[in-house]
């Protein structure tokens, strides 16, 4: 079946929307970049500052570069989704097929049928998650080196594990600070707490390290190169010969396995704390409760 001509504009359309936010990140990347000799290790550029009453506003680099993923996801999602067909199925639909049967398959193991519906929730998730890391591959910061992006993320599925931990009513909430006895009390608040603590630091922490490990391997290289070949004559003196292929063999694992590694363990962690928190037996309880009365 031939496309019209309009739906192969919006395709184009489509295209273009994944690609130019990411482009224009790029393009923000190098005119606020400033001037440096050398390899460095920074935080995210800070493109302006919003005066506000309390504390002024930085918009950074890490924030502006979530946004451009985000808006990127939205237009794989409809790109992926037109023209959908129950009778002759597209390579498209067949793959936007196969990422809600993967999600579903994926929650439908974890957590049960009851929370089935999360798992548009865990491919969100999923997708920012890896596409944030995996935007360091275009030269950009990505998200996910940002603690305050991944906090963001921990602090709201916190939010959603204290929601389903309240479904058994508050007063079975409160008793499980004082299991197995009272007096683990203390250290049942404070594993509460640690729990978005642990999940911020273990993504922040797995994606930032990959990157500085990369810098400093790469650095370690082109001073190596120069100790033992700066002794060649002309421009092959000055070419770092030793950082061919060693730094891109890092970035396979950097910046591609281990960012989409953390990716599936914060989803993996996010569907187990709600899961297991969720108190079917008290809740049980309570819904008949209320239906009988």
């Amino acid at each position: 079946m031939k496309k019209s001509a309009k739906a192969v504009i919006i395709d184009i359309l489509l295209i273009a929307m994944m690609i130019l936010p990411l482009a224009a990140c790029i393009v923000l990347k190098i005119l606020f970049s400033p001037a440096t000799e050398g390899i460095t290790v920074t935080g995210a550029i800070i493109y302006f500052t919003i005066p506000m009453p309390i504390m002024d506003l930085p918009i950074t680099e890490s924030q502006v570069n979530s946004w451009a993923v985000i808006l990127t996801i939205l237009a794989i999602c409809l790109f992926l989704t037109r023209r959908l067909n129950i009778k002759s199925v597209s390579k498209r639909q067949f793959l936007a097929e196969l990422i809600v049967e993967k999600a579903e398959n994926l929650v439908r193991s974890n957590m049960g049928e009851r929370f089935m519906g999360f798992a548009p929730f865990i491919a969100a998730i999923l997708g920012l998650s890896a596409l944030s890391s995996l935007s360091s591959l275009l030269g950009l910061y990505p998200p996910t080196s940002d603690i305050n992006i991944v906090a963001g993320w921990a602090i709201l599925v916190f939010i959603l594990i204290t929601h389903y931990k309240l479904k058994g009513g508050l007063g079975n909430y409160l008793k499980g600070y004082t299991e197995p006895i009272a007096v683990f009390t203390p250290i049942n608040i404070i594993s509460e707490v640690a729990t978005p603590v642990s999940m911020t630091f273990r993504h922040f922490g797995n994606v930032l390290s990959g990157s500085v490990i990369s810098v400093l391997v790469a650095a370690a290289l082109q001073g190596l190169t120069s100790l033992l070949l700066g002794w060649l004559p002309g421009l092959l003196g000055d070419i770092p010969f030793l950082q061919i292929g060693i730094p891109a063999v890092l970035s396979l694992y950097f910046d591609i396995f281990s960012g989409c590694l953390q990716a599936f363990i914060f989803s993996m962690l996010t569907m187990l704390y709600i899961a297991n928190g969720f108190p079917e037996e008290a809740y049980e309880k309570r819904r008949l409760k209320k239906h009988r009365a």
